[in-house]
């Protein structure tokens, strides 16, 4: 990656951060805007954000907007998005991922590559999709994790969402490999789930990288600390 100037990101950039497994989002923001406050002089008021937030548990693309061209964060959060991940068949979990342990445990011996194929193609087109109870969305007022945390119970409504691909690229069961193609606001975690009941079993999310958000590549992006490196010249591994 070039080094930029100031001038640079106070004009506006897109940044393509791959964002490490167990960083919040957030984390990842301060990192690059801390090595840019640091190192630029560039004022404390110096705009930055993110175009579409990754949980901790997820790895990937990251998109960072600095300067006039955080006014582009709508419109890229409203592009299409690819992820690769693992589905983890015979069991469910309350947040649908790791973050909550497991809650119950369903059969697998039923389940066949081709029930796995068929099932697969119920899921790509137009499709009604509940959000995880565990997630940020907004409920009286209470992000829907918090009402969870607390034992609450709330009614959540189902969201429109459409999945344009949804391949299978590996099948070791109980684990499930696979990419997908999805529009804003679809839950992969809410996926593994319902995907999991599909198959008369259960299922939950056990890995997830996002790869792409529209033409913008996981391959073209860079880790944090790595972009860190190239604007702080006195950068240490262990930092």
């Amino acid at each position: 990656m070039q080094k930029l100037s100031k001038e640079n990101f106070l004009e506006g950039q897109i940044l393509l951060i791959d964002k490490p497994l167990t960083w919040s989002s957030f984390q990842a923001v301060n990192k690059i805007k801390y090595a840019l406050l640091k190192n630029l002089d560039l004022p404390k008021k110096f705009k930055i954000g993110h175009a579409g937030t990754l949980d901790p548990l997820a790895s990937g693309l990251l998109i960072i907007c600095t300067g006039k061209f955080t006014k582009k964060i709508a419109e890229l959060q409203g592009q299409i998005k690819e992820y690769t991940g693992t589905i983890t068949v015979g069991a469910t979990t309350p947040s649908y991922d790791l973050e909550t342990e497991v809650n119950q445990t369903f059969p697998t011996d039923h389940i066949s590559n081709e029930l796995i194929e068929e099932t697969r193609k119920n899921f790509i087109g137009i499709i009604d999709q509940f959000p995880p109870i565990f997630s940020a969305l907004k409920k009286d007022g209470k992000r829907l994790y918090e009402h969870a945390r607390a034992g609450e119970e709330v009614e959540i409504q189902s969201r429109e969402i459409e999945i344009t691909e949804f391949e299978i690229t590996r099948i070791a069961l109980p684990e499930i490999d696979f990419r997908v193609v999805c529009s804003k606001g679809t839950y992969i975690r809410s996926l593994a789930f319902d995907f999991g009941k599909a198959l008369n079993s259960g299922g939950h999310l056990t890995a997830l990288r996002r790869t792409k958000i529209g033409n913008f590549s996981v391959d073209d992006a860079i880790e944090p600390l790595a972009f860190e490196k190239i604007y702080n010249p006195n950068f240490k591994e262990t930092e």
